[in-house]
Order: structure tokens, then C-alpha cells, then sequence
């Protein structure tokens, strides 16, 4: 049976001690200027001196082969603690639009494993699809095309970028074991952020 094509980002699944992910997670402020909207799944990476008036640190969304505090896993619709009494804001979104400030729930453990599907960030392409050997290498995201208001991200693992560079953004763990997972065209890979804003370095070299 082939495999489906239906990227969701970075799904957090466990943590590297082999314990299943417990839901913990980050506030994080957008600020109004961010270019790019945000999607649960995205990568994203934390804004040098920058928050908002509460002393919320910003981020902005991940770049390929730099380095990344996170995930994100959830948008808030206002600040926590404001009341949504009244309110005609969208409870059901899951992205940020560009030029939106907000509030974003960001998964920012280095330990944290993620299950990621493979492709190209072409939408449709699938490159040559990565095999046993990519396990231990690195390799790049990249964000796709695909992503709408009321879905996931788009964000794909880069088959195309596979290497031992340590700089590379995930490391490549394993393929995910599910019945409906094989390596082949869109597989779905769980993968550690190896360059981490949170880490103790800029990533290890793939083996």
C-alpha cells in the first residue's frame, strides 16, 4: 500500500528518554510585522530582544539550516487572560495570518521526537525518496504549499538536503512505525530538531 500525502509539520510524538509527549508547551507573542503566516506544525525561531509589553519573548517562523526554538502547537485567539465574553473572535483557527499579532503555544524542549512527513516543498514533487541509510543523517525543512486557514502546516522534511552537516535543521531518528507508513514517496519520519535554539550547540553531524 502506497503512502498518502498528508503533511501536518512538526506532530510532536515523544521525547528522546522514550516517554510519549505530554502536551507542555510555551507562550509565545507574533508581532504584527510577521511576514509570513503561522500554522501549527511550523518551525519557528525565537526573535532576539524582542517581546511584548508583558515580557512575552517573540518568535517568527523557522528558517531552513538556522536554528529553531520549536514547534508550534497551538494559536491562541488574544492574550491568555482576557476575556472571549462577547467576543466574535475564530476559536477554531489554526493559523496566524501575516500581519496578525497574536499568541502561539510553542513545544521549545530540545528532547522533544516529531513525526514529519518527507517531500521536496514543491507541492506534488517528491524527489527521491529517502531509504534505511538516511537514519542518523540530517536534513532540512522546508515549508510547502498546501497549508489553508483551518488546517495544519504544509512544513515537510526536505529529502532533497539529506547530509551529515550539523547545522542541517532535524536529525533523522527513524521512520515512524505505523501499518500505514513504509519508506517510499511521502513517507512519515519522527526526527529530533537538531539545531536548536535551546541546545547546547548548532547540531551534531549525522552518522
Amino acid at each position: 500500500m502506497a503512502n498518502v500525502s498528508r503533511p501536518k509539520g512538526l506532530v510532536p510524538v515523544g521525547y528522546l528518554g522514550g516517554s510519549s509527549w505530554n502536551g507542555q508547551a510555551r507562550i509565545y507573542y507574533v508581532p504584527v510585522g510577521n511576514a509570513t503566516a503561522l500554522y501549527v506544525g511550523d518551525p519557528v525561531t525565537r526573535l532576539t530582544a524582542d517581546g511584548d509589553a508583558n515580557g512575552i519573548p517573540s518568535v517568527s517562523i523557522g528558517v531552513a539550516g538556522a536554528a529553531v526554538c520549536g514547534v508550534i502547537v497551538g494559536v491562541l485567539p488574544t492574550y491568555p487572560g482576557v476575556s472571549l465574553v462577547g467576543s466574535s473572535l475564530d476559536l477554531t483557527r489554526r493559523s496566524l495570518p501575516v500581519s496578525t499579532a497574536g499568541y502561539v503555544l510553542v513545544a521549545d524542549d530540545p528532547n522533544i521526537l516529531f513525526e514529519i512527513q518527507e517531500g521536496t516543498g514543491t507541492a506534488g514533487a517528491t524527489g527521491t525518496a529517502l531509504t534505511v541509510s538516511a537514519i542518523g543523517n540530517n536534513a532540512n525543512f522546508v515549508i510547502d504549499a498546501g497549508a489553508t486557514t483551518y488546517s495544519d502546516s504544509g512544513t515537510v522534511l526536505d529529502n532533497t538536503t539529506e547530509a551529515t552537516t550539523a547545522t542541517l535543521n532535524l536529525k533523522i531518528m527513524g521512520l515512524a512505525q505505523r501499518e500505514d507508513n513504509a519508506f517510499g514517496n511521502y513517507a512519515k519520519w519522527i526526527v529530533k530538531i537538531n539545531n536548536h535554539q535551546y541546545g547546547s550547540s548548532t547540531g551534531t553531524a549525522g552518522v
